[in-house]
């Protein structure tokens, strides 16, 4: 199962802090999945990769409410946490890095906290896309921003490059996504 974090609402569409959510829009333009489905508290579509099922999931409340649709599908398919990947923004890296990295803290990030707090671990697997530093302006205003323009080319491109990530994490794991994607 792949979570992309982030907000639902026209007003959040393109912000920065719903990356998570545009990765799952772009998997599922490349498998030919609709993620409109409503269960979980959350929209989710079915596809397959690579001879496996694969669940795509946009937690549907707030950001720092994620956590009990994670924990709810989670439990209903009976997946191990192996098989979970979650995909965020984050402030402390670059425009356009990713960080993959199979388990560890929230970092400060509200919507990860919670699906920490719901599963009861940190043990499950991330995809931090950078969104670089809010400078002056106070850390809640920038994530609810839209990128500009120089930004948004950096992200469209970390979108891209974070969909193949996903599909390098379902097939050949972890540590070959981690290896092949978190350079530079």
């Amino acid at each position: 199962m792949v979570v992309g974090l982030g907000n639902p609402g026209d007003q959040y569409v393109d912000t920065r802090h719903n990356i998570g959510f545009r990765v799952i829009d772009s998997l599922a333009e490349a498998l030919k999945v609709d993620v409109r489905r409503r269960k979980f508290g959350a929209r989710f579509g079915l596809g397959e990769f690579a001879d496996k099922k694969l669940i795509l999931l946009k937690p549907w409340q707030y950001m720092n409410r994620s956590g009990q649709a994670v924990a709810t599908a989670v439990g209903f398919y009976k997946l191990g946490l192996s098989n979970l990947l979650v995909v965020t923004d984050d402030l402390a890296l670059p425009p356009g890095r990713l960080r993959i990295r199979s388990k560890g803290s929230a970092g400060g990030h509200n919507g990860l906290a919670d699906v920490i707090e719901k599963l009861g671990t940190e043990d499950f697997a991330r995809l931090r896309i950078g969104i670089g530093q809010s400078g002056r302006k106070p850390a809640v205003d920038f994530v609810l921003d839209k990128p500009t323009e120089s930004e948004r080319i950096l992200l469209d491109e970390a979108i891209e490059r974070s969909r193949e990530a996903v599909f390098c994490w379902v097939e050949h794991g972890i540590e070959s996504a981690m290896n092949k994607f978190n350079r530079g």
